[in-house]
């Protein structure tokens, strides 16, 4: 047993099963959130996404339950349908071993389906707050029993304008209900809520020398709005990620999009808010399966997505402020593994990519493709003025870790391909053995055969005429005398 997560007073049940996920050791936000939420205080947390925050309220929520009692007890909300399914089949996970029952009311689903399960007692539901909220005025679920109310992402359910649904939900339940919040920010909207109905609740921050994701890389790359494409197919090309995630801003150009990248012979999924509920989960489905390389999304799907081992976002638009910036940017480096994160903008955004790192207080540099490498403009500027030797695939300290020396290299800027499928795995990047192969021969010359130089032309060569070489042709092994009667005969007529 782990002495760890029993300190905290969870159930032998739920202590074997974070053994059998391999989750020895607790995250920052649960070291803090789990006791003080056992404890039975209410919280306020703010953790950066992919932190774990998901076990951080579901480990206790499950603790608390009564599972000899047949009425409901906790309340789960999330944002996004997606989000809220994703929390419920961790719930049934860890719920099952110790008898809680767990269901999912959320919109696009049958209603009339969802209140028909309601009759088999859950102990814990999860939901959007318009589904719930639905139910709840149609008298098929009742509240008085819960004991506990955790909203997940809840800077975004409040931004969507659901804080009248909430708060007639919490107006629903005991006065001594129990009530947490978490988020990786804190708009005014749910700090308002925070002191309205929350008592004296433990503020729980997660500092950046905490921060799991620190191992997550930003760049930028800029160019004019037109080659935003063609900069992103080359992006990828150079790293070959196993999988991309790249956002727009505006569900209208979804389409163009998805039909450029599709003619670049990428394997293309998209995920909106305007598709319906089967849709969105058939995507996402096949884009963890790897059946897809690219999965191009609205905002819709920053929020609390986990998609294991993400090795690429990229922001084919920038994000509309540093929150959503940080929520898109949290697909990827999840629990601790390493990632990056590429802004693609035009000059006229450039500022925005300055604000962002002011505010975020992350590095944000700028790169450039150059010979299927990225550069930082003033190394690139000082290669191009001093090359090593002549050399042109030295290794340069412009080339990031996270894809190392395999990238491949050609003189436009663009890797060679090894096929719009899944890339090879054995690199975070999923770069494949061939690239690495190519760089290593181009690089070392080890076992690379020598090109032969082409001889260099000779300069200021006079071009001849077709009369001349015809001339030239006659005069082949012909007497002296002959040719140069044939020459004066040649002068003759071209004067």
């Amino acid at each position: 047993m782990n002495e760890i997560w029993e300190s905290y007073g969870l159930s032998p049940e739920l202590v074997n099963k974070l053994q059998a996920s391999e989750i020895e050791q607790p995250t920052p936000v649960q070291a803090a959130a789990i006791p003080a939420l056992i404890s039975g205080n209410d919280v306020s947390a703010r953790s950066q996404t992919g932190t774990g925050k998901t076990l951080a309220y579901l480990l206790p929520a499950l603790q608390r339950v009564d599972t000899a009692s047949s009425s409901l007890q906790v309340m789960i909300l999330a944002p996004t349908q997606e989000l809220a399914m994703q929390i419920v089949r961790v719930a049934e996970s860890y719920g099952e071993p110790i008898g809680v029952r767990v269901q999912q009311l959320i919109g696009g689903a049958s209603v009339h389906r969802q209140m028909e399960k309601l009759k088999q007692h859950p102990h814990l539901i999860v939901g959007t707050p318009g589904r719930i909220h639905e139910i709840v005025a149609s008298g098929k679920l009742k509240l008085h029993h819960i004991r506990l109310l955790v909203i997940d992402e809840a800077d975004q359910v409040f931004s969507l304008g659901s804080t009248k649904e909430v708060e007639t939900l919490l107006k629903g339940m005991v006065r001594d209900r129990q009530i947490a919040f978490f988020s990786a920010t804190r708009p005014k909207p749910m700090e308002e809520v925070e002191l309205r109905w929350m008592r004296d609740p433990q503020v729980i921050e997660v500092t950046s020398d905490q921060n799991i994701a620190s191992r997550v890389e930003h760049y930028y790359l800029v160019c004019d709005k037109r080659d935003k494409v063609d900069t992103a197919r080359r992006l990828i090309r150079l790293l070959e990620p196993a999988a991309a995630l790249l956002f727009i801003n505006e569900t209208d150009e979804i389409a163009n999009y998805e039909a450029k990248f599709g003619y670049e012979g990428f394997v293309v999924e998209t995920l909106y808010g305007d598709a319906d509920k089967q849709r969105r989960a058939a995507t996402l489905t096949r884009f963890r399966e790897g059946r897809c390389q690219l999965l191009l999304a609205t905002d819709i799907a920053a929020r609390g997505l986990d998609i294991a081992d993400l090795p690429l976002v990229v922001h084919l638009d920038p994000a509309l402020d540093a929150d959503h910036y940080v929520h898109r940017s949290g697909r990827t480096g999840r629990m601790g593994k390493p990632g990056t994160v590429v802004s693609i903008v035009t000059p006229q955004q450039l500022f925005i990519m300055d604000k962002f790192s002011k505010q975020l207080g992350i590095d944000l540099q700028e790169k450039e493709m150059y010979r299927g490498r990225l550069w930082n403009p003033e190394e690139l500027q000082a290669s191009r003025l001093h090359p090593r030797n002549g050399s042109r695939h030295n290794s340069s300290p412009g080339t990031t870790n996270n894809w190392g020396a395999g990238a491949a290299v050609q003189a436009d800027g663009d890797a060679p391909s090894s096929g719009e499928g899944a890339p090879r795995s054995g690199n975070p990047m999923g770069i494949s053995s061939r690239n690495k192969a190519a760089g290593k021969s181009r690089s070392t010359g080890g076992a690379s055969k020598p090109v032969k130089a082409k001889a260099a032309s000779k300069p200021n060569a006079p071009v001849k005429s077709a009369r001349q070489l015809k001339r030239e042709k006659k005069d082949k092994g012909a007497p002296k005398w002959l040719k140069a009667k044939r020459e004066g005969q040649g002068d003759n007529q071209e004067s």
